[in-house]
């Protein structure tokens, strides 16, 4: 396993406990590991990802959560070099277009900077990094904690409450630390259920993330790149309609299946007003807004949603990290800086330096 930046052996290994196999967690559970401390990870879905996020269908994966990264941190930047080939440059038309009302509609990718994306999908950043992590038995994947509590034989320690597959419940004991790499409504839950977390919860109460729906569309008849495109020439824009913020051409990004797809995410404020309907009523305003837009009126041959509660960070916590050296506990995650993947893996990192 390459070393990461600024990782040192720990002189006095400890078994911490991660909850959240996102960004944050991953590289929270990967620096501690390679400090020479022993780390469980614990996920509530099938893999590592979190917002990072990538879904297969039958007409090719859909990126419906982060839709690519930047990198500014050189400690990311040297992060990236163990993962080689991994990540690719994705550049997008910059134009201007109209939408059916003759208003601004999209823009593309900014030029200032490079964006990248994981091939063959968002997701493979974390899980190539929490490969060797699952490997070794350190991920416990389908698993929710539930509470964190005073480890009932060891009470200078830690254990988890946890719900698995089949509504099977499981405890975990004998940590030294725990890491709350999750978002921060979530945090905030486990910590007001131990006595011990209020000195890092109080601050989280101050964090406001907003949500998204996201719309994800597949056209067969159109492919990449021997046909032309069913509507616009861009293949990312922002959009100043009233329901949509963001589109993408998922077939535009390296390494993706040649089908025409789309990933079309929603204002944060109209996901809030309609964070509580029905799917079916979402997908239907959305694609209608969607072919206001680009002009596409063609029938989807898929179309589907998903509701992220906690998307985009409106105001961060203001600081990397969150921990309690005497209780040991701790808390990560992108809404600590900003909403970012960036923002996820130095919060991650930094709770980790600071754990060790």
């Amino acid at each position: 396993m390459t070393q990461w930046p600024m990782t040192a052996k720990s002189t006095s290994p400890r078994h911490i406990a991660i909850v959240g196999a996102g960004m944050a967690g991953i590289a929270c559970a990967r620096t501690l590991s390679q400090a020479g401390h022993r780390v469980t990870v614990f996920e509530r879905s099938r893999g590592a990802a979190g917002r990072m996020a990538t879904r297969i269908t039958p007409f090719g994966s859909f990126d419906h959560g982060a839709q690519y990264f930047t990198v500014r941190d050189p400690r990311f930047a040297l992060a990236l070099t163990t993962a080689p080939g991994v990540c690719k440059p994705w550049s997008a038309s910059t134009v201007r277009v109209l939408d059916a009302f003759g208003l601004v509609a999209a823009a593309g990718l900014p030029a200032r900077e490079p964006h990248w994306v994981p091939t063959p999908g968002m997701n493979a950043l974390v899980r190539h990094w929490a490969q060797p992590l699952a490997q070794a038995g350190a991920i416990e994947f389908e698993t929710a904690v539930e509470r964190i509590e005073r480890d009932a034989l060891a009470p200078s320690r830690w254990q988890l409450r946890t719900i698995g597959a089949m509504d099977a419940r499981h405890v975990y004991s004998g940590f030294d630390a725990v890491a709350l790499a999750i978002p921060h409504a979530q945090a905030a839950e486990l910590l007001y259920s131990s006595e011990q977390g209020e000195r890092i919860r109080s601050p989280i109460d101050k964090v406001k993330v907003a949500p998204c729906w996201t719309l994800m569309l597949a056209f067969p008849q159109g492919i990449q790149p021997t046909l032309t495109h069913l509507g616009p020439q861009w293949n990312a824009a922002r959009s100043t309609h009233h329901r949509i913020a963001w589109l993408a051409r998922e077939s535009s990004r390296p390494g993706r299946e040649p089908i025409e797809r789309w990933t079309v995410q929603a204002r944060a404020a109209w996901s809030h007003e309609h964070l509580e309907d029905d799917a079916p009523r979402v997908e239907a305003k959305l694609l209608k807004a969607f072919a206001e837009v680009t002009g596409i009126r063609a029938e989807p041959a898929h179309a589907a949603v998903h509701r992220w509660r906690y998307a985009q960070t409106m105001q961060p916590l203001g600081k990397s990290h969150l921990w309690d050296a005497r209780e040991r506990l701790g808390a990560c995650g992108d809404w600590c800086l900003g909403h970012r993947v960036e923002n996820a893996f130095v919060s991650g990192l930094e709770l980790a330096l600071a754990m060790r």
